[in-house]
């Protein structure tokens, strides 16, 4: 609290004092190093390059902002529901994790009036809020610390916008939206049990792995077949989001099966249609 203060006083002989109250009507402190912030608000759409041909934007934060938001995510539920496995646990926090969730949380906060793109993307009808959220966890990581990343999220966003016990009873039916995404894009998708195993206190286990054009695209435990197929779809459904080397992959496998498919099929002419029904 007196940190603030003082920080406020010195803020006010400052020419840029504007943007860190903006910050600090967020974050609830004002930054140290303001430039962490504002970089962590650049979509990559913008094309801002360093004195020394780099992009400058938005991308490695988010990916520090993922991994410091998966350990407090993951603090929080544990420590809220004792004695809960961890399916239950991995699963609530995917919830609160994932980009639609990190969207709406950026817009309720006012970081979806700061982040700067540009007008010709069409990143802004995708999850482009929700990243530059990730990101803003990483550039409060590197200003303020692990402690303060938490305290942030605990009383900002946690207190005032998550239902810890409401958001672990939502069903997200990530197998649903995979199989969107393959009829919309024309693809095959695929779920196929691997094995059936006892864990350590004699529940029944199930292991499946999803496929995309006959190809691996994760796998997944849970206590039920649906629990695994679930888990498979989320973890797919990331490796399509961040993996640009699979989604060429598969691209190349749906060229190839289609091809293959195409050629060897038998020709209207060729087709054997005595045991075809005939209408009398």
């Amino acid at each position: 609290m007196l940190r603030n203060q003082i920080d406020k006083i010195r803020l006010l002989f400052r020419k840029d004092r504007e943007s860190y109250f903006c910050f600090y009507r967020i974050l609830g402190f004002f930054p140290r190093d303001i430039k962490v912030y504002q970089q962590a608000l650049l979509h990559k759409s913008i094309s801002l390059r360093s004195e020394k041909g780099r992009p400058v934007n938005n991308e490695r934060l988010e990916f520090l902002g993922d991994a410091i938001l998966d350990a407090i995510v993951g603090d929080i539920v544990y420590c809220h529901f004792e004695g809960r496995r961890e399916g239950f646990l991995t699963n609530t926090r995917s919830k609160i994790v994932q980009r639609e969730t990190l969207n709406k949380l950026a817009v309720e906060i006012g970081l979806d009036k700061l982040v700067k793109y540009s007008t010709r993307s069409s990143s802004h009808n995708s999850y482009m809020y929700g990243n530059a959220f990730e990101a803003f966890i990483g550039a409060i990581y590197l200003d303020q610390g692990y402690d303060r990343c938490k305290q942030f999220m605990e009383k900002k966003i946690f207190q005032n916008y998550i239902d810890l016990d409401k958001m672990s009873r939502k069903e997200v039916n990530f197998k649903s939206k995979l199989i969107e995404w393959s009829q919309k894009n024309k693809m095959e998708v695929s779920f196929e049990l691997i094995e059936q195993f006892i864990d350590e206190e004699h529940n029944p286990m199930f292991h499946t792995e999803v496929r995309i054009e006959r190809l691996s695209a994760g796998t997944g435990t849970g206590y039920s077949k649906k629990e695994s197929q679930q888990n498979a779809a989320q973890i797919a459904l990331k490796k399509l989001k961040e993996d640009d080397a699979f989604k060429e992959e598969i691209l190349t496998a749906k060229e190839r099966n289609h091809t293959v498919e195409n050629t060897t099929s038998p020709t209207t002419e060729s087709e054997d249609t005595s045991e075809l029904p005939t209408h009398e």
